[in-house]
């Protein structure tokens, strides 16, 4: 494995567990040139998953912009790192088990929303206002009143 520091092209396993269930192992790796520690993680690849993106164009399917979109989306809320890790898990063996190997990018979008939904309402929220691309307030509460995540926001408050 490459050093992320110095690029040397090998590096030591000093630690090596099960993580995420059972679905990854988790290495520690020491890199014998610089002496600088990192993290690896292997998992099984059941096959090699193709995004059709809205534009038409192809591109494989990345794990970490799907971990930087959540982390996003989540950045501030009282969630563990280990359950957007676990989420991450869940939506990629759901890909994976669709049996297709090209998969349109709304498919990874509901599935991510769906996940969010269960976790955390205003990630959910803040996700679904770059996924459905809302270009104004009346957009954020059309979803809200659509998903029934709160009362009627459109109607003045009451000042006492």
């Amino acid at each position: 494995m490459k050093c992320p520091f110095c690029g040397h092209v090998e590096s030591q396993v000093k630690d090596s567990r099960p993580s995420e269930d059972g679905a990854a192992i988790r290495r520690r790796r020491l890199c014998p040139e610089c002496g600088g520690r990192f993290t690896t993680f292997e998992r099984v690849q059941l096959r090699e998953l193709t995004i059709i993106k809205r534009s038409g164009r192809r591109t494989p399917f990345d794990r970490e912009k799907l971990v930087a979109s959540l982390s996003i989306s989540l950045r501030k809320r009282p969630v563990d790192p280990e359950r957007i890790e676990r989420m991450v898990s869940g939506i990629v063996r759901q890909l994976e088990s669709r049996g297709e190997t090209e998969l349109d990018s709304s498919v990874v979008g509901e599935l991510v929303m769906k996940a969010l939904k269960a976790v955390d309402e205003v990630a959910y929220v803040r996700y679904a206002s770059v996924y459905r691309d809302f270009r104004e307030t009346q957009d954020f509460a059309r979803f809200l009143g659509e998903e029934g995540l709160s009362e009627d926001i459109t109607d003045e408050p009451e000042i006492p």
